[in-house]
């Protein structure tokens, strides 16, 4: 058996990756050296760099399209004799004294609606309340209590609001949890408020439960 025609279902998986370039150019560049491998060898070879590229599919590149972050250029060359390489990774701070989770600096996701790797601006309110519903990819409904006050009768009414968030990959957040958003551009049709810091909640009380942050 020639080895090209043990290695097509790899070049077929090699041709759907959606990685970058000069990935796919080592991964091709091994496929190639097995030109002088035995038969055996080659699809033994062959077999584990299937599933090398099934991994990678599954794992790190998950979406349709290839995430990568708009400020990095994933092509640069790379000095490998440097004793310090550039992180290939873009954080800023958002500022009004919000301290940059470590999950957003030392993670891999690529989120462009987040407010510490993405294009996205906080301004405007600042708000505190309780996650009620985690069901959304990536957006959270946030319970806001309040006490409405009555000219009439010169006493308060309790309301809340529910309100959208974006929840970005850096916080692990749970129903019960106390999270404050802060208010940014519309990023979908119900959804104008970010996730900017996050509370783990130990004592669980009802969702309908009034409370006043």
């Amino acid at each position: 058996m020639h080895w090209w025609s043990s290695m097509q279902p790899c070049h077929l998986l090699l041709s759907s990756m959606r990685t970058s370039r000069d990935h796919k150019l080592v991964i091709f560049n091994f496929l190639t050296c097995l030109n002088s491998s035995s038969d055996d060898a080659c699809c033994s070879l062959t077999t584990i760099m299937c599933s090398i590229i099934v991994w990678w599919r599954l794992t790190i590149e998950n979406e349709k399209a290839y995430q990568s972050q708009d400020a990095i250029f994933v092509a640069r060359k790379r000095n490998v004799n440097a004793k310090k390489v550039k992180a290939m990774r873009w954080v800023k701070s958002v500022g009004l004294g919000i301290k940059t989770p470590d999950a957003a600096i030392e993670g891999t996701y690529v989120d462009k609606k987040c407010p510490f790797t993405g294009n996205v601006s906080i301004r405007g309110k600042i708000l505190k309340g309780l996650v009620i519903s985690t069901k959304m990819k990536r957006t959270i409904v946030v319970r806001r209590d309040y006490l409405h006050y009555i000219k009439k009768y010169r006493r308060f009414e309790k309301r809340h609001k529910n309100i959208h968030a974006h929840c970005s990959p850096c916080f692990a957040v749970k129903e019960g949890d106390i999270v404050t958003i802060g208010q940014c551009r519309p990023l979908a049709k119900t959804v104008k408020f970010n996730v900017v810091a996050h509370e783990a909640q130990r004592a669980k009380t009802g969702k309908k439960t009034f409370r006043m942050f």
